[in-house]
């Protein structure tokens, strides 16, 4: 049977949008949205009626009939933890979302709301796929070193898991009796410890681990603190500083990798430094990650935006390839096909879906 399925990816400055018939893709859209559209809406759940809204007059376009979906599904945020899996989105959820019981904000909550409304109204199910809260961790990686407070399960789960079983499908092996090292390198990264199946560590790009194109990662404690209390500036402002203003934006103005290995050629030094010392500070955080699977690596899998650049993936592999001599390398990320993929087992009934509750 044939399975027609709308996806949703909602991000920061646009709306990802495709339609899958079974796992191929009929047509996808990026819907870009203007920064002063956005800032007109006080609050992100603020902004799902202008996105709905883009997402169908995009698929009235396509000239696309809505009763030949059947089902929805919607990029999963950073709920309360859950296990991976495909779950319903259902009214607890909705309720969770509309009043704030979640652990960050960020545009991916608006998936669910979004893919809820519109199967709603053709009286199908919408779902959502190993969302960013995905929770495996075992005890030892909660602890942060200061008792009040915890690390957080928050990671690119949904293609960190697609690539994982796209390579435990390449090296035919059950994908529960693997042990991976995954790398997702985009505006934010991700380290992961993936332990037969299940994500038993992670770093959380928005407070931990190395820094990225955006966001400064872990950072010395103390001049941390002296940096907050300094007074100029207020908590709106550090966090900007640190998830969107950080890492090679702020050393270099720029976090366009591209457009900085062009320096590197046209010998800019400084720029040449600070691209190092990122892939550095990957390389040492990939080898704590190895620890947590001590030693016993069937695969390093490199994913994301950044992994389309050779130079970058080639050094990343100078510095970590003796944990491993085995790769993956998946360029961009492969949240749609994920979220296509992750229905798909439930309607097929080749896994059981998950209800939040």
């Amino acid at each position: 049977m044939d399975f027609i399925i709308l996806i949703i990816n909602p991000g920061a400055g646009s709306t990802r949008v495709a339609v899958f018939k079974n796992e191929q893709a009929l047509f996808e859209e990026n819907i870009r949205h203007q920064p002063e559209e956005l800032l007109y809406f006080p609050k992100i759940i603020d902004q799902y009626g202008f996105r709905r809204d883009k997402i169908l007059s995009f698929l009235e376009s396509k000239n696309f009939d809505l009763s030949t979906l059947n089902a929805t599904v919607g990029r999963g945020g950073p709920f309360k933890p859950l296990t991976s899996g495909t779950y319903l989105v259902n009214d607890k959820l909705i309720a969770d979302i509309r009043t704030g019981n979640y652990q960050s904000e960020h545009p991916s909550l608006l998936g669910a709301v979004l893919a809820k409304e519109i199967a709603d109204r053709l009286k199908i199910d919408a779902y959502f796929v190993d969302p960013v809260s995905v929770d495996e961790f075992w005890e030892l990686s909660k602890f942060s070193g200061l008792k009040e407070i915890n690390r957080k399960a928050l990671s690119h789960a949904l293609n960190v898991r697609f690539v994982a079983k796209k390579a435990a499908k390449e090296m035919n092996k059950p994908y529960n009796e693997c042990n991976f090292l995954i790398v997702h390198l985009g505006t934010g990264i991700t380290i992961a410890a993936h332990l037969k199946g299940k994500q038993v560590d992670s770093s959380n790009a928005n407070e931990d681990g190395p820094f990225s194109p955006q966001r400064t990662g872990s950072l010395p404690t103390m001049g941390l603190a002296k940096f907050i209390f300094d007074g100029k500036y207020q908590y709106r402002d550090i966090k900007k500083k640190l998830n969107r203003q950080g890492g090679l934006l702020s050393y270099l103005g720029t976090d366009n990798v591209e457009e900085i290995e062009k320096r590197i050629c046209q010998n800019d030094k400084q720029a040449a430094s600070i691209y190092e010392a990122m892939i550095y500070q990957i390389a040492k955080e990939v080898g704590a990650y190895a620890v947590v699977l001590k030693g016993e690596v069937d695969a390093i899998i490199i994913t994301g935006g950044i992994a389309h650049s050779q130079k970058f993936v080639d050094q990343l592999k100078s510095w970590v390839g003796f944990l491993c001599p085995k790769f993956f390398v998946y360029p961009g990320e492969g949240e749609m096909e994920g979220l296509a993929q992750g229905v798909l087992r439930v309607l097929r009934k080749e896994e059981d879906v998950n209800v939040y509750t």
